[in-house]
Order: structure tokens, then C-alpha cells, then sequence
């Protein structure tokens, strides 16, 4: 005997079409037509798929629908995409999503601003430098201190940033291929992405999750070296995405994927508020680096790429371009940085400068011997104020900040509000993973099975930013 809403039933006993109303009907069993010879079976279980059967049974058409994922290996994650089929053709898509769930939002909230970029780093796993630079660029404007950021400061978000473009682009590129079959493709990815993550193990500590960007400036210096390995690497990259190119641009087995698949126009951008590579496939060179600049773009050289096929090909293409882009940005920073060497790389405040003096010793992280000493056996009073700024924070005055950045998947901003206190009254983010995902009905309906999994990843979702 099974109970389902108080329902009590025998198992062993025939289930029932659900459109006759019966108390005992079982409403997660299998429902047929019984008026119909031959009817579909539709097997189904969970709370919202009962409208749905309800629904498909009432039509008396042969109707699937289909639960791909949320442990798909083709949905980026734990994306559920819900579709209903004619054949092999897609008459409906829907994503579902917070299967992730994380809550850093709300558990910033409860951590000083300093802290709230460990949280917001993890969120799209694959760009953490832009959440972070984001949310500190949000909190500098709350301080009225975004014109006192030291240019070496500057300088190393930028370089950062665009190293992280190229890493997030790779793995979009790569786990695409690998989707469609093409192994190769994904192992290039990878191994091109790695250079990247050992140059940011080299700088900040840690492969991911770095939280290296922090209200104020950055954590630390570049260490000793580190501008000539970045230089090498940047050659190196330029030599795995020239392999890219040869393996992908003119295949015509990827051309037959993706050319005209996972269509998008103007329009339908403008209307979901698409952003990112999506939108500069149907031709507008819209680019927050360009339009709003921070952080110095200004004076950087380099082109937003734009196509016109509105499709995955053309998505994949503008990635492709954009890294090389990223590369040319990449070097004008390590030029500035041999200039500037031996500038400060955190705002002189130091009742925000938090924390003070970062250095990169021979037993890892830590703040430097002469600062310790300092602290520790000349200066009371500097104890003290270390001691506040570590475990207390520091005060942020009342109001809210907007500030937005061009992710590698579209314009990324962070809403924080502050009631003066040494926490975040709120942060909020607007991930555009979050607003890309709208466009799967638009993309998939109409279109073929396989082709679902194109367009999803020429969108280049992350559920870590989607379910933050």
C-alpha cells in the first residue's frame, strides 16, 4: 500500500487514466487513453509534470516530452532543459533551473565587504576575476575612491581580466566541441587553458576562486618573474588557438552543426536583454568596454568583434577572435607593468587597505616579515588597527552602487547597498548567464534534438552564476 496526499491505494491494482476522476487514481503512474486503440503512453513522475500529462493526455496527439538533464552531461551543469517532441523536432523548450543553489548573495550579507569577495568569485566558476572586479568597483563607488585606485592596480584587473576571458572561452569552445563528438577539440581547450590557470596560481595562490581583486586595489604584487612567464605563455596561446583555428574554422563537418543552428537576431536579443558574444553575433559591436569603460580600457588597443549570422557558428567564430584580442590587451598590460614597477598596487587609505602589505614568501601567503615586525614589536597602535581591519572591517557609507563589467558571456553588474555598516546590506548580481538562458526557447523551438545541445552551448551558460 503506497499513500500519496493522504490517498491511500493498492500498488497492485491497474492505474487508472488520470482524465477519469477517481480518488484513487495514482497520479504518478502511466496514463493512457482508454477511448483511443493504441494510445501514447505518457510515464512521467514528479509535482509539475502531472500538468503536463494532464495536458498531453487531453490533446489525444502523440506528444513527448522529455527531461533533459539536470545531470546531463550536455546541459553545462545542473541546467534541466524540459522539451516537448513531434519526432525528432522541438515544438517546446523550457530551462530549469536552481538545482545549484548556492546563496552567495544572501551569505554576503553576513561577511565584511572584504570577505564578500571570497563568495562572489565562486559564482561563475569559469570568470571569477570579473565577479570580483565587479563587486569591488561596485564598492569603491560607495567610497567615492574609484579615482584613487592606483594605476598599477588598474593595470594588473585588466591583465587578469582578459587572462580570464581567454580561460573562460576555451572551456566554452572545448566543452562544445566535446558535446558534438569532437574530442580533439576539448583537449586542446584544456591543455591551452591550463597555461592560463598556472599563470594565475603563480600570481594570486590559487588556480580558481582567487579572490585576488579586492575593494581598494589587488591583494598583492605581481611576484618576481611573473611578467616574463606571462609573456611566454601569451606566445604559447597564440600557438594552441592558431590549432584551434585549423581544426574548427573551416570544418565542414562543425560548419554542418552550427551554421544556421541556435538562430537569434537583433530583435530577439534586444527583447531578452541578451549580451555578450550572443549579441555581437547579429552585428552590434556593443562592448562595455567600449560604451562604459573601467578600469582604464580606454587606453587600451583593441577591436570588438562582431558577425552577422545571428547562429553558433558565428558565436564560436567571435570567441575565437576575442581571445586573440584579449592576447593584444594582455601584452600592452605587461608593458605598462614593466613601467610601473614598484608602484603601489592598493589605495593608500589604509583604514580600507585590507590586507596591508601582502607578500608572497618562501612558506606561501603571508603578509610580509617587515610588516609583521613592524606590527608585532614597534607599534602598539598599528596592532590594534590591523587587528580591527581584519576581524572587523571596514565602514562603507549609507547609499547603492551599479557597476557592470564585459564578462566573457555578457555584461556582468553588481548592485551593492550600504546602510554604513562593515557589512553589505545587499549585493546583488546580474550574471549574464542568468538572462542569456532566456534565449533556449527561442533558439531550440523548431529545431532538432541535437541541435539543442548546439545552441546551448554556443550561449555558454554557467549554473554557477545562474543559481547564485
Amino acid at each position: 500500500m503506497t499513500t500519496h496526499d493522504d490517498t491511500i491505494y493498492d500498488d497492485s491494482a491497474p492505474s487508472p487514466g488520470l482524465d477519469e476522476d477517481l480518488p484513487g487514481a495514482d497520479p504518478y503512474g502511466a496514463s493512457v487513453d482508454d477511448d483511443t486503440e493504441g494510445a501514447a503512453v505518457f510515464t512521467v513522475s514528479g509535482g509539475d509534470w502531472n500538468d503536463l500529462v494532464d495536458e498531453a493526455t487531453a490533446l489525444h496527439e502523440e506528444r513527448i516530452v522529455v527531461n533533459m538533464g539536470p545531470q546531463h552531461p550536455s546541459t553545462h551543469g545542473v541546467l534541466r532543459l524540459i522539451l516537448e517532441l513531434d519526432g525528432e523536432t522541438v515544438t517546446e523548450a523550457r530551462a530549469g533551473i536552481g538545482y545549484l543553489h548556492t546563496g552567495i548573495e544572501k551569505n554576503m550579507e553576513f561577511r565584511t565587504w572584504t570577505q564578500g569577495v571570497t563568495f562572489c568569485t565562486r559564482m561563475d566558476y569559469l570568470t571569477p576575476m570579473f565577479q570580483e572586479a565587479a563587486y569591488c568597483l561596485s564598492v569603491e563607488k560607495l567610497l567615492g575612491v574609484t579615482d584613487r585606485i592606483p594605476e598599477r592596480a588598474s593595470i594588473i584587473r585588466v591583465m587578469m581580466m582578459e587572462l580570464t576571458r581567454v580561460n573562460s572561452h576555451l572551456v566554452a569552445i572545448g566543452t562544445g566541441g566535446m558535446e558534438m563528438g569532437a574530442t580533439t577539440v576539448m583537449t586542446i581547450g584544456f591543455r591551452e587553458r591550463e597555461r592560463i590557470l598556472r599563470v594565475f596560481e603563480a600570481i594570486t595562490g590559487l588556480r580558481m576562486n582567487n579572490a585576488y581583486i579586492r575593494p581598494g586595489g589587488v591583494a598583492q604584487d605581481v611576484p618576481h618573474g611573473a611578467v616574463d612567464l606571462v609573456r611566454g605563455t601569451v606566445t604559447e596561446l597564440r600557438r594552441g588557438l592558431g590549432e584551434l583555428e585549423k581544426l574548427l574554422n573551416e570544418n565542414p563537418l562543425l560548419k554542418g552543426r552550427t551554421v544556421g543552428v541556435g538562430y537569434l537576431d537583433l530583435t530577439g536579443c534586444t527583447a531578452l536583454g541578451i549580451t555578450g558574444p550572443v549579441l555581437r553575433s547579429t552585428g552590434l559591436p556593443h562592448d562595455l568596454r567600449k560604451s562604459d569603460p573601467y578600469c582604464g580600457y580606454e587606453t587600451y588597443d583593441f577591436e570588438v568583434v562582431t558577425r552577422t549570422g545571428c547562429d553558433a557558428y558565428d558565436r564560436l567564430r567571435i570567441r575565437i577572435d576575442e581571445m586573440y584580442e584579449s592576447l593584444k590587451i594582455v601584452q600592452q598590460c605587461l608593458d605598462r607593468l614593466q613601467r610601473t614597477e614598484g608602484q603601489p598596487v592598493m589605495v593608500e587609505d589604509k583604514k580600507i587597505a585590507w590586507p596591508a602589505q601582502l607578500a608572497i614568501g618562501g612558506d606561501g601567503q603571508g603578509n610580509s616579515l617587515e610588516h609583521i615586525r613592524e606590527i608585532m614589536g614597534t607599534s602598539m597602535e598599528a596592532l590594534i588597527h590591523h587587528f580591527k581591519l581584519v576581524t572587523e572591517g571596514f565602514r562603507v557609507p549609507p547609499g547603492q552602487a551599479y557597476v557592470a563589467v564585459e564578462s566573457a558571456k555578457g555584461e556582468l553588474g553588481c548592485h551593492t547597498v550600504s546602510d554604513g555598516g562593515t557589512r553589505p546590506y545587499r549585493a546583488h548580481f546580474r550574471d549574464p548567464s542568468f538572462n542569456n538562458l532566456q534565449a533556449v526557447a527561442a533558439m531550440c523551438e523548431g529545431s532538432q534534438v541535437a541541435d539543442v545541445i548546439v545552441a546551448v552551448a554556443s550561449i555558454d551558460p554557467v549554473m554557477g552564476g545562474v543559481d547564485r
